[in-house]
Order: structure tokens, then sequence, then C-alpha cells
């Protein structure tokens, strides 16, 4: 968990396994042979250039060969897709030329230097903010990658504000670790009432310094226990914990979909540390209200507005 850098986007990198003494299959085989089958097996991570503007920082240094950001991603995308055929695994990450600037400062290597670069990509895919590459292409790819970086670091941002949090004055309890615990009660509850089918949750929390996102989609069949990806869940149960613990106001939207049946919206605000369930009547104003003009949009066909349902009773009198 951590609010990652601002990642954005250059070159490529390569990870290696641990080889292996050669065995019975292997002999006959020529060095050149058994190096390819390695090389299958050894990830790589591309940094990605996003948008113009890195891409015209990264123009400044003289080992940067490219000088238009269309065919830069041409070849990108190139290189991706020739990967790919040699099966190998592949992910992309989005490259920072700020930071890229900052790592090399700090690390003593020279920013003008293509195996610099290749260090800073694989710097940055190691904090997890990259995106597999399974075939799509480059301008489905960026949104993806985009999208990852922002959760990402919205996930840093809101567990290093849990972490500083400190200790209860008077019960001397982790405050940032009790709001977690019962953010991820919260989350169990919601989607254990909730029932059968796939749901979307949407949790809002303005923070110190930034206003905080979350989104999480998961399913639940009719016999089986609520199953929630460990990323994704961590990220809303973290988001969560920061309305939780700062006990500021922000709100939590459930949408549940069932085959042949309306989707239903449920929702609820966060007041003092709780998830108070929002009236059907307040559920179809806020979805049924552009959050940037306050204009009323129509109401979805098919689309059911429900009251939250009530947590209060699951509630711990105490907490932080």
């Amino acid at each position: 968990m951590a609010y990652g850098r601002k990642t954005r986007h250059t070159e490529h990198n390569e990870h290696t396994e641990t080889v292996r003494p050669a065995g019975p299959r292997s002999r006959g085989r020529t060095g050149t042979s058994m190096r390819r089958t390695l090389r299958r097996e050894a990830p790589s991570t591309i940094g990605l250039l996003a948008d113009e503007r890195d891409f015209a920082a990264m123009r400044h240094y003289r080992s940067f060969t490219f000088d238009d950001h269309a065919v830069y991603l041409r070849q990108v995308e190139s290189l991706l897709r020739s990967l790919a055929a040699q099966g190998m695994h592949t992910r992309v990450a989005l490259f920072d030329p700020e930071e890229y600037v900052e790592f090399c400062s700090e690390s003593d290597i020279a920013p003008d230097d293509p195996a610099s670069r290749s260090r800073f990509t694989a710097e940055i895919a190691s904090a997890g903010a990259t995106v597999a590459y399974t075939g799509q292409p480059i301008d489905d790819l960026i949104p993806l990658l985009v999208d990852r970086a922002v959760r990402h670091a919205t996930w840093e941002y809101a567990t290093m504000t849990l972490a500083g949090l400190g200790a209860c004055a008077d019960c001397g309890q982790d405050i940032g670790r009790a709001a977690f615990d019962r953010a991820s009660h919260l989350l169990l509850r919601l989607l254990e009432t909730a029932g059968p089918g796939t749901h979307h949750l949407v949790c809002s929390t303005p923070a110190d310094n930034e206003h905080l996102f979350a989104v999480l989609h998961t399913e639940r069949d009719t016999t089986g226990p609520v199953r929630l990806a460990s990323t994704e869940g961590a990220e809303f149960v973290t988001v969560l914990a920061v309305g939780v613990a700062l006990e500021k106001p922000g709100g939590v939207v459930l949408r549940t979909s069932n085959p042949r049946v309306p989707d239903r919206v449920h929702g609820w605000r966060l007041d003092r540390g709780a998830l108070v369930p929002l009236t059907a009547g307040e559920v179809f104003s806020a979805y049924c209200t552009d959050a940037d003009t306050g204009e009323p949009v129509a109401p979805e066909p098919r689309v059911e507005y429900c009251a939250g349902f009530d947590l209060r009773a699951d509630e711990p009198e105490d907490h932080h």
C-alpha cells in the first residue's frame, strides 16, 4: 500500500529470472538456443511516455533519439507486439521525466544515458503501477496505464495519511490501523447484505490536501463468500479508512447488477466516521445530478434507486 509516485511514462528494461544448471534436456543445444529459451522466461518492462509534454521533456537528451510522439508510440506498440510474439511476458509502466531527473540525482547517475532510463523503468515497475500487455492497441493501453497510476498514487497517499495519524491519546490504539480494520468490516458487511450479483462500488472522501476516490468491482454468487481482488479491495478499504479516521464528509455508492432484473443503486454518507444510509430520494438526487454543473440528468433505464442498508447496528460503540 503506498501513495505511489506521480508515475507517468520511457524505455525498455529487462529483469532476468534465476538460471538453473543445464540438465540432460539441454545437452546438444547451442548456447544461443538456450539463451533464447531463457530470454522467453525473463519478464520485461517498457517505460512509456504517454503524453506529448513528457515526450518533449525527454527530447532534451541526445541519447533519446525520437523526435515525433506519434512515431514513438507506433514504435512502442511494434516492440510490444514483437515481445508478445516471442512468448514473453511484458508489463508497461508510465515514465515521468521529472521523477526521472530526481532519480538520477539521488542515484548519482547520468540522465542522458539509456542505461539510466532502463534503471528508472525498473524502479517504477517495482512500485507496482504497471499494466500487463495482452495485445491491447496503444490507444487502449494508455488510459489503462493512467488509471492504474492514479489509483496507485491515491492508495499510497491514503496509506501515508493513515500512518501519520499515530496513536490515540486515550487508549494508545493505532488510529490508522483501527480505521482500516473498521473500513474492512464495513465493506464486507455492504457486500454481504447486497447479496449475489456483480457489484460496483465508488468511495469518495476528502483528505487534508486531496479528494480521494476509489473504485471496486467484485462478484458474488448465490452460495459462495464475497470475493475481492486483493489490490482493488485494499485500495478501496484504505480510501474508506481515511474517511473513517478523519471523520470528514464523504460517501459510498453501491450498484448491483443481476441478469433479467433492474440494477439496484444504494448510497451512504460518511458522518463522523460512520456510514449512514441515504434515503431512496437522496440516492436518486445524487445519481441524477451532474457533478460539474449541478444540473439534473435523466435517470438511467432499468435502474432502481434504493435506500442504503442500515449498518449502524454492526458498528462498534467505540472507534477512532
